[in-house]
């Protein structure tokens, strides 16, 4: 019977504010990534990555935090549903640093927060039913309020013949046994512990943990005889990970030794940070489980997850996709530090980007330069100048009507309300930076000369940088320094990076030129996100298809720069692009405002019209594309 989701995940639901500085004390931490965590949430996060439709069941608070663990979570396409919201307590949170490569110094601020407030009511057997597993992890068996909760969610499981799975997922600080300094601290031999999972350990057809964690649940200290002591009261497979000597699956009896048991592949990779690697590790695990894969198959894959995950920087961000698994599984391991692997990380941020556009309809009103001579020419207020670019981000909203696959280019100087306006309203937002060029640090005054001002940008903003090719060459030696900087300034502010490649005008040799620029660009390292290319024709798309197809399959797409266009050019451009796969919408700027900024700012035309002017224009321009779109899926000749 094939049911609607393949996994759910019951417990705890953070954030964690993982400190940026890696080698000091948490103490001298001065800045935090803001990521969501805590093992179910995790879980459910890495398994939906590997394509597995995942759940999550827990509590968050009524506040900011608590809004942002569950827009994460869907954006990372798993199911919210139960993830309800507690309007008395807050959303927990995890303070975390990189010590060095043993040293990982964890703080939990988890008072009476949300998730520890799951109680039996919450609990819907009928949704249970729908999963092929429910997964439970250790911590929320310390209560009993969420132990009550676990365990109905459980016998349900069991009742609608639903597998189960349980994570020890032990945590000394979270049981009282350790004081709040030692978060990180893994052992702390406890009784009561002890049996209390024990009593629950005949409910799970699968149970994983750490040596540690089959100590507390065996209440031995030698793992061989811990694991005997779990065989007695439970029947379930018993996955055993053993840190680099990767992990040890074992279903009937438990033998003389860790090593005859069924084991998959490792890897032998530099430990960057562990912790979050252990959900890594479930998530692939349960990949291969539920797949129905044999036992080697299933921890080569959780092997690998793990892998990745001391890899990198944060717990659910540094989990892999499915296809990111599969090429780190075909090519191997070519580093060990596998954050420093390029063509692995261009994979890993390509494949678990948050928001998926299949097409791109732009409304670009960033020529902030020329409003303001339309201004000064009519000795108006510069002011007139923000309140037109909200005008113009009214119009594309008027289009949009709350669809998806709509944006706008908008500056942040004057148009820093209407930038910020957007923010969390769906559409997609471009931000120039000027044009990069050797003096680029002078063109982006508010970037700096090192382009660290983009540490400040909202990370739904799209950094856009232009490059304009030579009529001779490319041109494009001088500016591959700078275009260097700011694409890994990008990377490392994680915002995507649109390439606006500006060829010269009436050139014979566009096809040429775009090719040999693409080239270059992708030899130097950067990946956009977004191309965007004015003025190519039916050729010159074909060899940029080739190209990406060829160096970043992974690319978002290409967006046609239409500013100069009739209608009717438009048409024609876009039933040429339309041959291209990679060609997916367009940006327009001047073509949408017409002459509707100098009849405003002259006084002929109101608000309201100018936004249903421009509104009205842009419509027509996304009619014309959407017919391509039509044609291109019902089969171009």
């Amino acid at each position: 019977m094939t049911r609607p989701l393949d996994l759910i995940t019951i417990g705890r639901a953070s954030v964690d504010l993982y400190g940026d500085q890696v080698g000091g004390r948490l103490e001298d931490m001065a800045s935090f990534s803001k990521y969501i965590g805590g093992s179910p949430t995790n879980i459910a996060a890495g398994a939906a990555r590997l394509g597995l439709r995942s759940a999550l069941i827990t509590r968050v608070g009524d506040e900011h935090f608590g809004r942002f663990v569950r827009e994460q979570l869907q954006r990372e396409g798993v199911d919210t549903r139960f993830v309800l919201t507690d309007p008395d307590r807050l959303t927990a949170l995890a303070i975390l640093g990189i010590r060095d490569d043993k040293t990982f110094p964890l703080l939990f601020y988890r008072e009476n927060c949300a998730d520890m407030a799951l109680s039996e009511s919450d609990i819907d057997p009928g949704f249970i039913a729908e999963a092929t597993c429910l997964c439970a992890t250790g911590t929320h068996l310390s209560n009993p309020v969420t132990e009550e909760a676990v365990l109905k969610a459980v016998r349900a499981a069991r009742a609608s013949g639903t597998k189960t799975a349980l994570d020890i997922d032990f945590r000394p600080n979270l049981w009282g046994l350790a004081g709040h300094s030692e978060g990180e601290s893994r052992f702390v031999a406890s009784e009561s512990v002890t049996l209390k999972l024990q009593s629950t350990l005949g409910l799970f057809d699968l149970i994983v943990g750490t040596e540690e964690e089959f100590h507390i649940a065996g209440g031995e200290t030698d793992t061989i005889s811990a694991l005997r002591n779990v065989r007695e009261f439970t029947a379930a497979t018993l996955v055993c990970k053993r840190g680099p000597m990767g992990a040890a699956a074992f279903r009937a009896d438990i033998p003389a030794s860790l090593d005859e048991g069924e084991t998959g592949p490792g890897f032998e990779i530099e430990v960057f940070n562990v912790l979050g690697a252990g959900d890594g590790f479930m998530a692939g695990l349960l990949k291969g489980w539920l797949d129905g894969e044999d036992w080697p198959t299933a921890l080569k894959y959780a092997n690998a997850c793990g892998a990745l995950a001391v890899s990198r920087h944060g717990c659910t961000p540094s989990y892999p996709s499915l296809a990111e698994l599969e090429y780190f599984l075909d090519r191997g391991v070519r580093t060990p530090a596998l954050r420093k692997d390029r063509d692995l990380e261009q994979v890993h941020w390509a494949t678990n980007r948050p928001a998926e556009w299949p097409d791109l309809k732009v409304f670009a009103f960033d020529r902030a330069d020329r409003f303001a001579r339309m201004a000064a020419d009519r000795d108006a207020d510069i002011r007139l100048v923000s309140r037109f670019m909200k005008l113009c981000l009214e119009a594309a909203q008027r289009t949009a009507r709350g669809r998806s696959g709509f944006g706008v280019v908008c500056d942040a100087g004057h148009g820093r309300s209407a930038a910020f306006k957007a923010s969390g309203s769906g559409l997609w937002i471009g931000r120039p930076t000027n044009e990069v060029n050797a003096n680029s640090a002078e063109c982006n005054p508010e970037l700096g000369p090192d382009f660290g001002g983009l540490a400040d940008w909202p990370l739904e903003h799209t950094v856009n940088a232009r490059i304009r090719l030579a009529d001779r060459g490319s041109g494009l030696d001088r500016q591959i320094g700078s275009l260097i900087r700011l694409f890994s300034s990008a990377r490392r502010n994680r915002l995507e990076f649109l390439l606006d490649v500006v060829l010269p005008s009436g050139s014979p040799n566009a096809e040429h030129e775009l090719g040999k620029a693409a080239e270059s660009v992708y030899a130097a390292g950067i990946f956009p996100d977004w191309w965007k290319i004015s003025g190519a024709r039916p050729s010159a798309w074909k060899r940029m298809s080739e190209e990406i197809e060829k160096s970043d399959p992974h690319c978002r797409g290409v967006l046609i720069g239409c500013d100069d266009a009739t209608l009717d050019e438009l048409r024609e451009l876009f039933n040429d692009a339309a041959h291209c796969d990679f060609v997916r919408g367009f940006v327009a700027g001047d073509a949408v405002i017409g002459t509707t900024a100098e009849n405003w700012m002259g006084g002929s035309v109101g608000d309201a019209d100018a936004v249903a002017e421009m509104s009205s224009r842009f419509a027509e321009f996304c009619a014309c594309w959407d017919e391509v779109v039509a044609l291109r899926e019902g089969g171009l000749d």
